[in-house]
């Protein structure tokens, strides 16, 4: 499974490409992301692929960029049409598991979420 890492920083320019030159020059790639701000900080995932989510936690800490967490996630195919995150979301809910965190990839329609049970997830939408 794919890796989220939570990098908290502060809002000011020239951090995101931090993140950016921080992980290419590690040689790793970020596969999804998702970036907010608020009171000064910056809440920052990445998406990275589980056999690389080491070294780019390193490159991050090494270019003093805080990793505040690290959690395997779902990366799920999404229909391009009306209503499918409803359907994708309510199949989980019905499953009893609550979506922490969405957002999605590069390159394509997929959802990116974090849940507080992976397993039920991954079951109800088998």
């Amino acid at each position: 499974m794919p890796v989220d890492l939570t990098i908290v920083l502060t809002d000011q320019p020239g951090e995101l490409a931090r993140i950016g030159q921080a992980t290419g020059e590690a040689g790793v790639s970020i596969l999804g992301m998702a970036a907010f701000t608020g009171q000064g900080r910056g809440i920052i995932h990445v998406l990275v692929a589980t056999e690389r989510a080491d070294a780019a936690r390193s490159a991050l800490e090494q270019a003093g960029l805080g990793v505040a967490d690290s959690r395997e996630v779902m990366v799920i195919d999404v229909n391009d049409q009306p209503g499918s995150l409803g359907g994708l979301a309510r199949t989980l809910g019905d499953a009893g598991v609550n979506i922490e965190l969405a957002y999605t990839t590069f390159g394509g329609i997929k959802l990116v979420i974090a849940t507080d049970d992976l397993d039920a997830a991954r079951a109800s939408l088998a």
